[in-house]
């Protein structure tokens, strides 16, 4: 079931982004402000966004268990891991209401508002997005942590492969640097890079627990009779 459900969030997340509006430069609030008043979809894919980061923090409290942990100090990681996860998931939830509700209505009041009102209503919509990043740079703080905890219980419990948990870890770390960026400087260049890094590693290691998974299930199977 954990890796069901990681996987899944994964890809929904993953489906979810693939209509979510862009401009070349997310810093630039004029261009990202029109793409997002343009976007028909916006609060959906928002939504969709949500279903996907639930789904990965279900599958990370279901991995708690099925890793049944009987060390005393990895158990209190992945304790910690839960609780990470939790407030991860708390905090998603706020960020997709503040961005994909708040500041929808934000750049769509900016768009359709008289010439005199612009300035004023761009200010309220760039007060927004300002939340926005502080919002999402917690949430990445804390998924992060979640991630690297969970990849030490992974690496330490041996159910597993080892590197199943190294490359959980790194995906959190990778988490715990775009948190630091997005808090200092938003959306800029300087986040391309652990963006990438921690893409490609969330997706690598729960496509291999999804797989390692099966075969322990498989073999369960074989090894019982009917």
């Amino acid at each position: 079931m954990a890796a069901s459900l990681l996987i899944a969030g994964v890809a929904v997340s993953i489906v979810a982004g693939l209509f979510h509006a862009e401009s070349h430069d997310a810093n630039d609030h004029v261009a990202s402000f029109t793409a997002y008043a343009n976007s028909g979809p916006w609060t959906a894919v928002h939504l969709g966004q949500f279903l996907g980061m639930a789904l990965v923090c279900a599958g990370l409290v279901s991995l708690w268990t099925a890793v049944d942990v009987s060390r005393h100090a990895l158990a209190w990681t992945a304790r910690f891991g839960v609780l990470s996860a939790a407030a991860a998931l708390a905090l998603y939830a706020a960020l997709q209401a503040v961005d994909g509700v708040a500041l929808k209505q934000a750049v769509d009041a900016w768009l359709a508002a008289p010439e005199p009102e612009k300035a004023a209503r761009f200010a309220t919509a760039e007060g927004i997005r300002w939340l926005e990043w502080g919002m999402r740079s917690y949430q990445n703080f804390m998924l992060g942590t979640a991630l690297v905890l969970f990849g030490i219980v992974v690496a330490g419990t041996h159910h597993v492969s080892r590197v199943i948990g190294y490359l959980m870890a790194l995906s959190g770390l990778a988490y715990l640097a775009q948190g630091w960026i997005i808090g200092a400087s938003g959306f800029s260049a300087a986040n391309s890079l652990p963006t990438l890094v921690g893409i490609v590693a969330i997706v690598a290691w729960t496509v291999w627990l999804f797989v390692s998974a099966l075969r322990m299930k498989e073999t369960t199977t074989a090894g019982h009779p009917r």
